[in-house]
């Protein structure tokens, strides 16, 4: 088991303003780069979850690593969990999220199926998850914490940020975050503008340059 002791800086106030900006203006921003399989949803669709990323090699059907990830995880980290797309076996729950809670630990993303959804919503827990699943895991399962980890084909580093909504899941790499928020807001400002002035009459056409392309396929 490897642990990784990267924790780049990540104050309350970017992480507010990466929550705010949204996981779909972040990944434009990013030049549609970041996004993780839209199958992993939030349990409750009001969930907002931004963090750093502590990644964790789970395996199928085994949970062992997620309760060895509890013991290293910071406060403000997510636990970012590769369980091999199963979804035979919920690998966690309300007993696991109210230790999560209580070290302060962001959210959970996992590639796998949970349980006790009624639960997790009610303690307002952020849980991105693949699936449902009432069954119980094994707890033999010798993955790994802090290596880099794939998420359905997207690869996750520990110190990844990650920013999560009802909207989907989006990493953010550690050493791009200034520029990824820094076009993520240049874009809000520049979407912004576009609701002025289609407010104003201008039509969406217009705004995009797609008069054009629509004239050469006879659209206009």
């Amino acid at each position: 088991m490897t642990v990784s002791t990267v924790s780049p800086a990540l104050t309350p106030d970017t992480c507010a303003r990466l929550g705010a900006l949204g996981a779909a203006t972040i990944y434009e921003a990013q030049g549609q780069r970041g996004s993780i399989d839209p199958a992993i949803k939030p349990l409750d669709s009001s969930s907002v979850l931004v963090g750093r990323a502590l990644t964790v090699d789970v395996g199928p059907g085994d949970n062992l690593m997620l309760h060895a990830a509890l013991a290293h995880a910071q406060p403000g980290d997510v636990l970012v969990a590769d369980a091999h797309g199963y979804l035979g076996a919920g690998a966690w729950g309300d007993v696991l999220a109210t230790a999560a809670k209580h070290r302060g630990i962001a959210g959970l993303v996992i590639d796998g199926a949970v349980r006790d959804a009624a639960e997790l919503s009610d303690m307002k827990f952020p849980v991105f998850a693949r699936g449902l699943c009432i069954r119980g895991t094994t707890k033999t399962y010798r993955g790994s914490i802090g290596e880099p980890v794939s998420i359905a084909g997207t690869v996750v580093h520990r110190g990844d940020i990650i920013v999560g909504d009802r909207d989907g899941l989006v990493v953010v790499p550690a050493d791009e975050l200034d520029e990824s928020l820094r076009l993520a807001q240049l874009r809000e400002d520049k979407e912004t503008d576009y609701r002025r002035r289609i407010a104003e009459g201008t039509s969406t056409v217009e705004l995009l340059g797609l008069g054009e392309t629509l004239r050469a396929y006879g659209l206009d």
